[in-house]
């Protein structure tokens, strides 16, 4: 039933949007994509490589938002996610989303999504999303990047990113609580406004019944890793 419901919905996001940009003040239609490719080495000296597309079509006040990501560990996809939300500009800088995920790994996985993005104070890039999977599970994401402009063309971006679980998630090796947090930093030189190389460094740490977990299974609960990459933006 959820499969149904999910597919539908995704379906009807993409039939609506040219008749909700049609009734903007302004039917000119827009778009924005920033896409991120890079790999390297983690402490275990595992390649790691990973890829991020991010970025909308639409209006002023109403846009479709597509969403994917995913990190591959070896020749191993670990995860891999796939969003598309409508997105209605309620606030100056602010938009609230709703739509559907897909995830492929760790476990194939339907989610219904609540949420709100935009411009926080002091610049920051701000991502708020309630999560329902078609399994009851409740969950929470935030994060947070800003740009720090050392020149005109090379840029510093921190960012943090964290989950929150309602309950524990056997599937997916996660409890309840404060489940992860990622924090990085990425520093890009912006050839072009459209093609700027980068290198990263990101710091992810497990916590609480997720941590238990993973000590469980001999796993770690920590882990850091350095990237070099490329973004387009288009």
């Amino acid at each position: 039933m959820f499969t149904k419901q999910f597919f539908s919905l995704l379906l009807s996001l993409l039939v609506i949007s040219p008749a909700i940009y049609a009734h903007e003040r302004d039917a000119t239609i827009y778009h924005a994509f920033r896409l991120e490719l890079d790999a390297g080495e983690d402490r275990d000296n595992q390649s790691v490589s990973s890829w991020n597309l991010d970025g909308w079509a639409g209006g002023d006040d109403n846009k479709l938002w597509l969403k994917s990501e995913g990190a591959v560990v070896g020749y191993n996809t670990q995860t891999s996610e796939n969003w598309a939300l409508y997105s209605r500009n309620m606030a100056t800088f602010w938009d609230a989303q709703a739509g559907v995920r897909y995830d492929n790994r760790p476990k194939s996985t339907k989610y219904f999504v609540v949420g709100v993005t935009g411009l926080a104070p002091y610049h920051f890039e701000t991502e708020v999303h309630f999560f329902s999977s078609e399994d009851g599970d409740v969950s929470f994401r935030l994060r947070e990047e800003n740009d720090f402009l050392l020149t005109q063309k090379l840029i510093l971006q921190p960012y943090l990113e964290f989950n929150v679980f309602a309950q524990d998630v056997r599937d997916l090796d996660v409890g309840s609580g404060l489940s992860d947090a990622n924090i990085g930093l990425q520093l890009r030189y912006e050839i072009t406004r459209k093609i700027a190389p980068y290198i990263e460094i990101s710091y992810e740490n497990l916590y609480g019944k997720t941590a238990d977990i993973a000590d469980a299974k001999g796993e770690h609960t920590s882990d850091s890793t350095i990237t070099a990459g490329i973004r387009f933006m288009f």
